[in-house]
């Protein structure tokens, strides 16, 4: 599975990088026919502390899924996020199992 990290508007140290192919790379383990994922990561210009965006779309045969978690930390959203995928791919490989 190939997987593409983009930081926007600041650049993410390699251990950023490294810990979200880690977790991101691990969702290939729940679904084989992954094709890729785009992670996105934002600062928002707010004045909360939760102003880290993580977003990951993961590209499947035929539909793709897509999560956004706002938090302190990257590390934090990037969790929040593949958490969220997890019962997505969970769910969908349900419906392919009922069709």
């Amino acid at each position: 599975m190939k997987i593409q990290i983009h930081s926007l508007k600041f650049d993410a140290d390699q251990k950023l990088l490294d810990f979200i192919e880690n977790k991101v790379s691990k969702l290939a383990h729940m679904n084989d026919s992954l094709m890729g994922a785009e992670v996105f990561l934002r600062l928002d210009k707010s004045d909360v502390q939760e102003n880290k965006i993580t977003e990951i779309k993961l590209e499947l045969p035929g539909t793709s899924l897509f999560a956004k978690k706002q938090c302190k930390t990257f590390e934090e959203a990037t969790d929040q996020a593949v958490d969220a995928l997890k019962k997505q791919i969970t769910k969908q490989k349900e419906k392919t199992r009922k069709a």
